[in-house]
């Protein structure tokens, strides 16, 4: 619980809590306005800004074309010129569309103008797959944003970092992506009357234990969380670490926990070739080799596009079942 927060609850939905952050954000600060594809009248694809076009305007609630590199920079340029936008793209796939404005312009102003210029740009785009919306809206793509130098990847999995991260993000001087699981947006749960900013440099345990260290982030944060409680079942102890931030990543609370456990599971929903879950691996390698008790594994995508059918769409992505199997395996030495 963050410090100070009320015990009094409400019922909401992540979705709900999404849209409580950017319309808390737009109360405290004129500079925020959001812009995106049907953000407006529309309400959002994802229905997260629905009734905002309403209460601020089209102004702040900008309709954009379906141009994500017009867009994009559009944003890079008012956050130069002293606004704080909010740019919503529509997937993670989409993103690719804009990645020169992000990867070579957001991301190196700062650097190409000796410090001169920052660009408080926040980008929320939606990823992940389980909706059956095939190959091109359907992947995890967060995993190559963390590779950039000059922009933070941040994760929300809760409602407490689905309501607090933005604001967080928006007070940042430098471009942060926001990359917000599709499957959570109908996730409902309870939030503090009073929730707000959190903390977005640190990672979080959600679950402890002594066993082993189940290390993910976003949408496989809850089929980690029941693969632990059915590993409980056998007797095994396991820690749930959400990662939260890709980059910068929280190098030292991963070692921490693994320094516990000795032993290491990671779950990503990114595929196994160039991934985030192999960074990981690889600074669980520099920093703690010496703690293991047995090889790090990892539970990721298969390496194909998406599937449209649900059941193998189903098979493409990390399951409890994997989960479970994987964790056993590193304990025990068998399934």
């Amino acid at each position: 619980m963050r410090h100070g927060m009320s015990a009094e609850k409400i019922k909401t939905t992540y979705r709900e809590a999404v849209r409580a952050a950017i319309r808390d954000a737009m109360l405290r600060d004129e500079r925020v306005f959001l812009m995106g594809e049907d953000v407006g009248r529309y309400g959002g694809c994802f229905a997260v800004s629905k009734g905002l076009l309403d209460e601020f305007g089209p102004e702040r609630i900008r309709d954009t074309p379906l141009s994500e590199s017009a867009f994009v920079g559009a944003g890079i340029g008012a956050a130069m010129g002293g606004a704080r936008p909010i740019v919503e793209i529509m997937t993670v796939n989409f993103s690719l569309l804009a990645l020169d404005q992000i990867v070579n312009n957001a991301a190196t102003i700062l650097h190409m103008s000796g410090g001169q210029f920052n660009i408080p740009l926040v980008i929320r785009m939606t990823t992940g797959a389980g909706r059956q919306l095939a190959a091109q809206h359907s992947h995890s793509l967060e995993g190559w944003y963390a590779h950039i130098p000059g922009i933070k990847v941040l994760t929300p999995a809760t409602l407490e970092d689905a309501r607090g991260m933005l604001w967080t993000a928006l007070e940042d001087p430098d471009p942060v992506l926001i990359f917000e699981n599709g499957l959570l947006y109908n996730m409902e749960g309870e939030l503090a009357v009073d929730a707000g900013a959190v903390d977005i440099t640190h990672a979080a345990i959600r679950r402890s234990g002594k066993q082993i260290s189940l290390i993910t982030y976003g949408g496989t944060l809850f089929k980690t969380l029941q693969a632990a409680e059915e590993i409980a079942r056998d007797g095994i102890d396991a820690e749930v670490v959400d990662l939260r931030t890709l980059r910068p990543l929280d190098t030292a609370t991963i070692v921490e926990s693994v320094s516990r456990t000795h032993r290491a599971v990671i779950i990503d929903e990114g595929w196994r070739s160039g991934s985030i879950s192999a960074e990981i691996m690889a600074r669980i390698m520099e920093n703690a080799f010496y703690e293991l008790d047995a090889p790090v594994a990892r539970v990721c995508s298969v390496e194909v596009p998406m599937p449209y059918p649900k059941h193998l769409e189903d098979a493409a992505i990390p399951q409890v079942p994997a989960i479970v199997t994987a964790a056993r395996r590193v304990v025990t030495g068998h399934e």
